[in-house]
């Protein structure tokens, strides 16, 4: 807060109080923002004359709560410093437009207050509204008690659903919910997701919220409502793994819905439920060719009815897969989607699981491997799906070699070949004229490449082996590939050891799973993986390192008893096992669940 806001607040206050201004709105609104402004700003951040000017206009900016446009008295609400003056405000105001706002504004401010006295006013207000309110009103005063009880929406839940439910009381919401520094009201709709918000701490009322609201609209036709529901349902499904069971009938149910938006949400839901969604096929397929679309979302009605096929595993959506994968990027360099909304796959996420289907998929990805239009948006995806693939992905091997001599995308090519495996033998020379490439590191990855290919073993392990005894904190990549060579690569276990016990936090579990592939045995590698695996449990993010630890534990084929009861916790929790918010939190969790899954089953 710099000292020419200080000089301009007496211009501003005069202004925003002058009935012949027409900005006035605006100019309350930058006096709110001031405060806000200043109220954050720290120590030693704010003008010094600031306080004494807020303080000699206060009450100037209080005449603006009593001021005669219910807009001008609506923007000065933050203005109101305290329960006592919102009290007033609230006893005093009669226009619907402000008092809704004041409502909410006193909830917040009750949560903010350490005051017994003071909060129990304010629930005596939300009490009085429950009881003899309008409807809207009344879901009003859910809202602001449940700013300081959380409580409030899971107790009020039947008068939720029975409002937002209403057909005829939809306008009003538009007619009456404003609040300060928001342009326009909020309608039905935006409460709808307000009050999924509020639930987000009740998962199975928050559940039971968005299926009731789903039922009351198939009953009453209204399209706009069942909208608005599945969205919070998908945003629920994302988050919580229970809320499967119950959406599954409603997203099979709704695929014949005359409404595009409908139809689309359903078919997003169940192409993100995957296999589970198998009862549905028939109908999802009747649905491939649907055009129907969501505003504001990506893609049709048919690409995610495709896309839920390829998750059942069902080869109807096999035909132009590829070609309608490719569609959205036919152009362009990349899409544009919020993180969060229902968004088409990307290509990798479609096609990674399906190589049981890799001969028939392959020749349009060979295509589009040779078409320059690719360029730089799918080619790296499609390289990473034939490394997925393997040995499947060998009738490639032309497009992938051509490929080598492009500084965008060797990397990814030769871990494609190295995937293929001997299958891909006569590609050695072409691999080892990468060597060529500046950066020592790219020399190593070419000659464990060369090798996988059935080239020189000896030649590689050496130039590996070498990189991670001199350099100080060498790479995860020259470790992961070192560990590759097996017993082959027992001159350097004891340097492998070394950085087991005193490398970083990303390199000791690699250097762990090195040193087991080179001594076969299974300490002291099974406790420095082990101890990837309790930060989830104590709810850590690091999803990635605690697959990674997963994984390895498979391959070693042990774990302690004090791991297997930390991953049977965190096979316990209702929430993904992912920091995404969109489709691929479901198949990240998917994938780590099934990890779980995997270790639990070892002696």
């Amino acid at each position: 807060m710099t000292s020419v806001a200080t000089a301009a607040l007496p211009f501003v206050v005069a202004l925003a109080g002058d009935p012949d201004m027409g900005a006035r709105a605006t100019l309350v609104q930058l006096l709110t923002g001031l405060s806000e402004a200043a109220a954050s700003a720290g120590e030693g951040r704010v003008d010094a004359g600031w306080p004494a000017a807020w303080r000699r206009h206060r009450p100037q900016l209080l005449a603006l709560l009593a001021d005669s446009p219910p807009e001008v008295r609506r923007e000065a609400l933050p203005l109101a410093e305290g329960v006592g003056v919102l009290l007033e405000r609230w006893h005093a105001e009669t226009d619907p437009t402000v008092r809704l706002p004041v409502l909410l504004a006193l909830g917040t401010a009750a949560a903010g207050s350490a005051d017994a006295g003071t909060v129990n006013r304010v629930r005596a207000v939300a009490a009085e509204v429950l009881r003899t309110g309008t409807p809207v009103m009344q879901v009003a005063a859910v809202h602001a008690w449940a700013a300081f009880d959380p409580r409030a929406p899971v107790r009020e839940l039947d008068l939720l659903v029975e409002v937002l439910s209403d057909p005829p009381v939809r306008p009003q919401f538009e007619a009456i919910w404003y609040l300060p520094d928001v342009d326009g009201a909020f309608t039905r709709e935006d409460v709808v997701s307000w009050a999924g918000h509020l639930l987000e701490g009740a998962p199975q009322t928050a559940l039971a919220f968005v299926v009731r609201l789903v039922d009351a609209a198939r009953r009453t036709g209204d399209t706009l409502l069942c909208r608005a529901a599945l969205d919070e349902a998908w945003q629920l499904l994302a988050v919580r793994p229970s809320a499967a069971a119950a959406l599954l009938p409603l997203a099979g149910a709704l695929l014949a819905d005359p409404d595009d938006g409908i139809r689309y949400r359903a078919a997003h839901l169940l192409a993100a439920l995957g296999a589970r969604a198998a009862p549905y096929a028939d109908a999802l397929a009747a649905l491939l060719d649907d055009p129907g679309a969501a505003d504001f979302y990506e893609g049709t009605v048919g690409d995610h009815a495709r896309w839920a096929l390829t998750r059942i595993g069902d080869p109807r959506a096999l035909p132009k897969l590829v070609e309608l994968l490719y569609a959205p990027y036919q152009g362009q360099y990349s899409r544009g989607y919020c993180l969060g909304d229902p968004h088409l796959p990307e290509v990798e996420d479609v096609l990674t699981p399906l190589r049981a289907y890799a001969e028939i998929l392959l020749p349009e990805v060979r295509q589009l491997l040779r078409d320059d239009g690719v360029g730089g948006s799918l080619t790296c995806p499609f390289l990473r799906v034939l490394q997925a693939w393997g040995p499947a992905a060998a009738p490639a091997l032309p497009e992938v070699v051509a490929l080598l001599g492009d500084a965008r995308y060797w990397l990814y090519a030769v871990d494609a070949l190295a995937a293929m495996g001997s299958a891909a033998a006569s590609a050695i020379p072409a691999v080892r004229r990468c060597t060529l490439l500046d950066f020592p590191v790219d020399h190593h990855r070419v000659a464990w490449a060369a090798w996988r290919l059935g080239g020189d073993r000896d030649t590689a392990l050496r130039l590996i082996g070498e990189a991670v005894l001199a350099e100080e904190e060498p790479s995860y990549r020259p470790m992961d590939l070192l560990g590759d060579f097996g017993p082959a690569a027992a001159p350097y276990a004891d340097r492998v050891r070394q950085l087991m016990e005193h490398g970083d936090t990303w390199l000791r579990p690699r250097a762990a799973v090195a040193l087991w592939s080179i001594t076969g045995e299974p300490e002291p590698s099974v406790r420095v993986l082990e101890e990837c695996l309790p930060t989830i449990a104590h709810g850590d993010d690091s999803y990635g390192s605690f697959l990674d630890a997963l994984q390895a534990l498979a391959r070693i084929g042990t774990i302690s008893p004090a791991a297997r009861a930390t991953l049977r916790t965190v096979q316990g929790f209702d929430q993904r096992l992912s920091t995404y918010r969109d489709y691929r939190a479901i198949l990240q969790d998917e994938e780590i669940r099934s990890a779980i899954n995997d270790v639990l089953a070892l002696p």
